[in-house]
């Protein structure tokens, strides 16, 4: 909280704490510490995505900065953002530079990436920062943890999708975003460290479910037919390596409850699915170029190839804490 009341930008800051359910003191602690914070108390928890909509709903500014509870931010932060957005209207969103809480010299994510193999990946995640991700530039997604949004695009965009709950509920929304023409700009000026898993660490099984199946669910409801048909080997590749690792990791029963639950949503994911790719503006080629500007270069076809069925695997041959 001492972070966010260090953010400044022209016209102001008006602050909102959206507190989840909690049962420990929190909502009474922050009242009586910081008593100029306006509190959204929510009387259960209702999940990291529907969180979020509650704070946007909430918002009365036309700039929305959502922040989650385990991020850290540097003073300028959020003025590095505001700078941006106004510099290119094109964009929805803008996002910066999130480095380990633990250890400042690895990032954990700069922007982030949707390949075609239905991975997500946050940009250079895990890997030591040697200056490698300093230009501005665009990127197919932001990490709703810590990333300013135009709440005019929720508008034309929509809310986050509340059956995500938690995980990839940002990206689904970037996704959304794109097919509709609007951008997404990383500014490695606005930095803010991220501790990560501090409060989904606990309920490993669970959250691990959660990203299994919300992936295959960006898949079916967001991937143009032309992405899919050119594209489906990898899928279809990266699929079965997640679930051999499953079995490594001792996951597989979360992993096949996860692909139990995708299919159950499956019907209303396919009605969602009509709806976006009706109303989308974007082809697949155009597409397929948005979010090859901001892969970090793999070196040879092979590389590119690992990245992109096995990225974490990738990332550990390229020498990052992952």
């Amino acid at each position: 909280m001492p972070a966010i009341l260090a953010q400044s930008c022209e016209g102001g800051v008006q602050v909102l704490l959206v507190d989840d359910g909690s049962r420990d003191g929190s909502v009474r602690h922050v009242r009586s510490r910081w008593p100029t914070v306006r509190v959204l108390e929510l009387p259960e928890n209702v999940g990291v995505t529907a969180a979020f909509n509650r704070a946007v709903a909430s918002a009365t500014t036309e700039l929305v900065a959502l922040v989650n509870n385990d991020v850290e931010l540097e003073s300028s932060w959020l003025s590095e953002l505001v700078g941006a957005i106004d510099e290119h209207p094109e964009s929805a969103v803008v996002t910066g530079k999130l480095l380990r809480f633990d250890d400042p010299q690895v990032i954990d994510s700069a922007g982030d990436l949707v390949l075609w193999s239905s991975a997500v990946v946050g940009r250079g995640h895990g890997l030591r920062d040697h200056g490698q991700f300093e230009r501005p530039q665009p990127v197919f997604a932001a990490t709703a943890g810590a990333a300013l949004y135009r709440r005019s695009a929720f508008e034309l965009v929509g809310p986050f999708d509340e059956r995500f709950f938690a995980y990839l509920e940002d990206i689904d929304w970037g996704f959304r975003a794109r097919l509709l023409g609007l951008g997404c700009r990383y500014v490695p000026a606005a930095v803010g460290y991220h501790m990560g898993a501090a409060t989904t660490g606990a309920r490993r099984g669970f959250f691990g479910r959660l990203q299994r199946r919300n992936q295959l669910l960006l898949v079916a409801k967001d991937f143009p037919a032309g992405i899919l048909w050119r594209h489906w080997p990898k899928i279809l590749v990266h699929q079965l390596l997640w679930l051999a690792a499953s079995v490594r990791d001792r996951m597989l029963g979360e992993h096949l409850r996860a692909w139990l639950e995708f299919l159950l949503m499956l019907p209303r994911t396919l009605v969602a699915r009509t709806a976006i790719q009706r109303t989308r503006t974007v082809g697949a080629r155009e597409l397929e170029a948005i979010a090859a500007e901001s892969v970090p270069a793999q070196g040879s076809r092979a590389k590119r190839l690992l990245f992109e069925v096995a990225p974490l695997a990738a990332a550990r041959r390229s020498g990052a804490r992952v």
